[in-house]
């Protein structure tokens, strides 16, 4: 299994309960096989019978943490990166995309910095909740890999999260200042202590991890044990199943 992070529109527990399971997905911002792995997570979670008892959230990572705070054309930057083999990654990318209801604009995307996403995202998280901080990664997402919007901005950033049901004026005063960034940065450094080095990765109950845009039966699969381990209280240490598809260091698999 893999790492541990928050998924679209989950139903978090009724306040004061204890969830039956706890996800935390480790993704980045700029990572499209995170993004392939969301909707394909989000597709088993909706079949799973416990569904209403898990409660996802997203962590931080960083494929390129050394990203210039100014953006700069994704296809510029991975053609600089790669050479000529980027337009096959980007093409078979997009052609998974399509599959799971996603549309990668490449020739739109930015190469930018995404620790100030991270930071809106632990926002969303410890003041509006799980499911609101679902809904904000899903518009991170489309806003970058879609849209071309610039990830790294504060206005734009801002305008991200509003869309998502957020409030401006508390978006745009958290943004402009530097809170959030000390906690942001300890996860980072725990994704580091963990071992994870690929994203995304799928972490259930702290124990369990599962690396990869998994396909949905896998993640289906994964489910069920997880929850079958916790009926059994059976402790366990952490373990990794095989790993799908991911992206490593500013790179993703062809």
């Amino acid at each position: 299994m893999v790492d541990r992070s928050p998924i679209r529109n989950t139903v978090r527990p009724t306040p004061g309960e204890t969830p039956a399971m706890k996800v935390e997905i480790y993704s980045d911002i700029a990572c499209p096989w995170c993004y392939i792995g969301k909707r394909r997570f989000e597709e088993a979670l909706d079949g799973f019978a416990g569904r209403e008892g898990v409660e996802v959230v997203y962590r931080p990572y960083q494929l390129v943490p050394d990203a210039p705070a100014t953006a700069s054309p994704h296809r510029a930057w991975l053609a600089e990166r790669y050479g000529p083999q980027s337009v096959a990654m980007d093409a078979r990318v997009a052609e998974l995309g399509r599959a799971e209801g996603i549309t990668y604009d490449f020739d739109a995307a930015l190469h930018a910095n995404t620790f100030l996403g991270h930071r809106l995202l632990h926002l969303a998280e410890t003041e509006y909740g799980a499911a609101a901080q679902g809904r904000v990664k899903e518009a991170l997402l489309k806003a970058h890999f879609t849209d071309g919007v610039d990830v790294g901005d504060r206005a734009a950033l801002t305008d991200v999260a509003v869309s998502a049901g957020l409030d401006r004026d508390r978006v745009a005063a958290y943004l402009a200042g530097d809170e959030g960034t000390a906690e942001v940065q300890a996860q980072l450094a725990e994704a580091r202590e963990l071992g994870i080095t690929a994203v995304p990765t799928f972490v259930f109950e702290g124990k369990w991890a599962v690396q990869g845009g998994q396909e949905v039966e896998t993640f289906r699969k994964v489910l069920e044990q997880v929850a079958a381990e916790i009926g059994e209280r059976r402790p366990a240490p952490l373990e990794v199943a095989p790993a799908g598809e991911a992206c490593a260091d500013g790179s993703c698999a062809i």
